[in-house]
């Protein structure tokens, strides 16, 4: 190995240590006013493979979730009733840009206007590859940059395709994982039928990480919605109810 391909080694294995030290040094201190029971970051792909009616399907599901009373119900369960969530866009290695602001969502007005959100927010990325990877350093850095602190954190990651730009996935999830944070995955089966078996063994990771997997796009918006139950309620009864029924209301494979 040359000296300058050495060097490049070196930095780029630095690199991401000093972005996990960085992210660590910005988080500051607790209080009762930016405190949430959960910190999650929806990550959506739009990635060459989503057309403009498949991206549709995606945005629709979620705002359906967001307005649902069950998903409502499940974020004011928690101790502190309330969360902070964000959204994503992402396709390649550095092709991600955040779409929706950290939001706290406390009761049905504020996940209406969460919804509303959503709704509103056009698509700006078009192709580049899939780089799940990239998504979750995207998705680790943006739990620094919030104002808010969440008990749990968790990066929800749906998408149609395994990693195929970036660096390997494993790694990505796995400095994710030793920061805190929880990886969760939503497969969409559309084009890669056995893509819930690869988000099982390489994408999600972290205590209580799971997958539910859509069959298809048209089937996004039962899974997102059973999905953001579990993930929000943090209640593992419910994801056993949902093992036990998989198909129902678009949810497909399911893998704690």
């Amino acid at each position: 190995m040359t000296r300058r391909a050495a060097l490049l080694k070196f930095f780029r294995a630095t690199g991401y240590a000093l972005v996990l030290l960085f992210a660590f040094c910005k988080m500051g201190p607790v209080s009762a006013d930016n405190a949430v029971d959960l910190q999650l970051v929806l990550a959506v792909d739009v990635s060459g493979s989503v057309n403009e009616r498949r991206f549709e399907l995606q945005k629709q599901g979620y705002v359906a979730a967001f307005r649902d009373p069950q998903v409502i119900r499940a974020i004011r369960s928690g101790p502190l009733q309330a969360i902070a969530v964000t959204m994503t866009q992402w396709t390649g290695p550095a092709l991600q840009i955040q779409v929706i602001p950290w939001t706290v969502i406390r009761d049905e007005a504020s996940a209406n206007s969460f919804a509303d959100a959503i709704e509103n927010a056009p698509r700006q990325l078009f192709g580049g590859g899939t780089s799940i990877s990239g998504a979750i350093d995207h998705g680790l850095a943006l739990m620094s940059e919030g104002p808010y602190r969440g008990t749990r954190r968790v990066i929800d990651i749906s998408g149609d395709g395994a990693n195929n730009r970036g660096r390997p996935v494993t790694r990505a999830r796995d400095e994710a994982v030793a920061a805190g944070i929880v990886i969760n995955g939503l497969p969409i089966l559309a084009i890669e039928p056995d893509l819930d078996r690869y988000y099982d063994e390489s994408v999600i990771g972290g205590p209580g990480a799971f997958v539910v997997a859509a069959r298809s796009y048209e089937t996004f918006a039962g899974a997102i919605r059973r999905k953001l139950i579990i993930e929000i309620a943090g209640n593992r009864r419910q994801l056993g109810a949902l093992r036990q029924h998989p198909l129902a209301e678009g949810a497909g494979s399911i893998h704690p």
